[in-house]
């Protein structure tokens, strides 16, 4: 063991002592401050945003008092305003925490993109604690303002990318800081997104407002426009035009493929690598493009500099992708990202015609965060098996190659063979309690949370910048300490958003 770790101090040394952020990972001072509450004591929780992904949000919170629920559409909160009955409830979360901000310690902002900084400033501003779904803010400003406020206001912080908190991220980081990768080159990660509509060219004719639905709350600082739910030649699994949940792929509302997955699939190499700023980012493939749409399907190339004794990285980003991309150097055959814990025979759909063992939780539960050899050798014998493998990264190395799934599952070196007989470095990186947990664990004075916004903030900054690179044409060099793009003014706008009157951040 100790030769080990004098190995991984010999070989990044001098990066180990940045590599865990000093805002998180445990390294931080307690958080002891004004409405400190003993680990003891429940918090009193309220969230913006209480369907869709608020609700599982909340259910993540359930250890604690919810005592307040904000939702602009009644009928997408309708589960959890039935679940928590006695919970104050609002459809304007203004008006909610004006109103109930003394009996609230923390909250949960579970909205739409464009709305997360401005409702979860709000929060910070009166000194609540504050859950962010990812990807944190729709506009790098955004990003800055939301770390800004979370040091000024010296409040606990978590943005919802889960994978953060899983042991195969860290195992990521500590595989890489051993040496076994040598100096990582490349990084390719993808996904299967988007599913919802994207590379739209026109907008359908305006319908009525559901009359659950505050259209205008739901715009918040967006451009005013009519409501409209597509038609009747409208098709979409997920709702209508807008809402409740295409409002991913619009420039306006959300980031696209790219902002609903990276801040899960790009955790792990974002950790590894302690990727800091890129010095370039550009989109080197778009299909289906449109004049207020992310494209349907898009590669885009971030370039990275020497960080401390790591060299030069570039990290390539798929989406829209119906298989794991072909990466030279990288085996052929193996199974690349997300390892099959959801399993089923080719041709079947989902949950339907899978053989008995394959529904066994314990047998799916084998192959979960962390990887198991002998599960993977059941897996791959069987004929029945087909890879999940939609969504995952790979780490190209001088010495190796590495894969790992969308929150760090099964994470394990190239071939894969090489697992049978290898064992995991000793642990560097302190282990989460859990995603939710880890963040009320913060609220309540104990160590900062793994992805707080200082952490998250910088991560989120350099995705939103290939963001932009998907609205404009060639290779944007970027100067992070100056916050602007050198050689494109275009898209330097893109940059801060433009605020309706009454949704704005001071």
């Amino acid at each position: 063991m100790s030769s080990q770790i004098n190995r991984r101090f010999f070989f990044y040394g001098p990066l180990l002592a940045g590599a865990v952020p000093a805002a998180g990972f445990g390294s931080a001072a307690s958080l002891k401050m004004l409405g400190y509450k003993s680990p003891n004591e429940k918090l009193n929780v309220a969230a913006i945003g209480s369907g869709g992904k608020g609700h599982s949000d909340i259910q993540g919170c359930i250890s604690e008092n919810i005592v307040a629920l904000c939702d602009v559409d009644e009928k997408r909160a309708e589960r959890a305003f039935k679940q928590f009955d006695k919970a104050s409830k609002y459809k304007d979360y203004r008006k909610m925490l004006d109103e109930q901000g003394k009996n609230i310690d923390a909250v949960i902002v579970a909205t739409p993109d464009h709305m997360h900084a401005v409702a979860s400033i709000a929060a910070m501003e009166r000194g609540k604690h504050v859950y962010c779904q990812k990807p944190l803010t729709r506009t790098v400003w955004e990003a800055r303002q939301m770390m800004d406020a979370a040091n000024k206001y010296k409040v606990a912080t978590q943005m919802g990318n889960q994978g953060y908190s899983n042991e195969g991220t860290r195992q990521v980081a500590e595989i890489v800081w051993n040496g076994e990768l040598g100096q990582v080159k490349e990084v390719h990660a993808w996904t299967d997104r988007p599913w919802w509509p994207q590379g739209t060219t026109e907008v359908p004719a305006p319908t009525d407002v559901p009359n659950t639905l505050e259209w205008d709350l739901w715009l918040g600082g967006a451009e005013k426009r009519p409501f409209t739910d597509g038609g009747k030649d409208f098709k979409s699994p997920y709702g209508g035009f807008y809402q409740p949940f295409n409002w991913r792929g619009f420039f306006d509302f959300g980031c696209g493929a790219l902002g609903d997955m990276a801040c899960h699939i790009l955790g792990a190499p974002n950790m590894a690598l302690k990727l800091g700023s890129p010095t370039s980012v550009e989109c080197i493939m778009k299909e289906g493009v449109s004049s207020f749409q992310f494209p349907r399907k898009s590669i885009t190339k971030f370039n990275f500099p020497a960080r401390g004794n790591m060299g030069p990285v570039s990290v390539f980003w798929y989406d829209g992708m119906k298989e794991s991309p072909k990466i030279e150097g990288v085996p052929g055959g193996e199974w690349l990202g997300d390892l099959p814990n959801r399993m089923r025979p080719q041709g079947a759909q989902q949950g339907q015609g899978r053989p008995q063992q394959m529904r066994e939780p314990a047998f799916n539960g084998m192959i979960g965060r962390v990887f198991n050899w002998d599960a993977y050798k059941e897996l791959k014998s069987s004929p029945d098996v087909r890879p999940a493998g939609m969504n995952g990264s790979v780490f190209i190395g001088d010495k190796g190659s590495l894969t790992t799934g969308t929150y760090g599952e099964g994470t394990r070196l190239l071939p894969t063979e090489k697992m049978a007989e290898y064992r995991m470095p000793e642990p560097l990186l302190t282990r989460s309690p859990g995603h939710y947990r880890d963040w009320i664990r913060a609220c309540k004075g104990g160590e900062a949370s793994c992805s707080n916004f200082n952490v998250a903030a910088p991560f989120v900054e350099w995705m939103l910048l290939g963001v932009i690179a998907l609205r404009v044409e060639g290779k944007l060099e970027w100067d992070a300490a100056k916050m602007r793009f050198t050689n494109n003014n275009e898209a330097n706008q893109y940059l801060k958003p433009k605020f309706r009157k009454g949704f704005g951040i001071a």
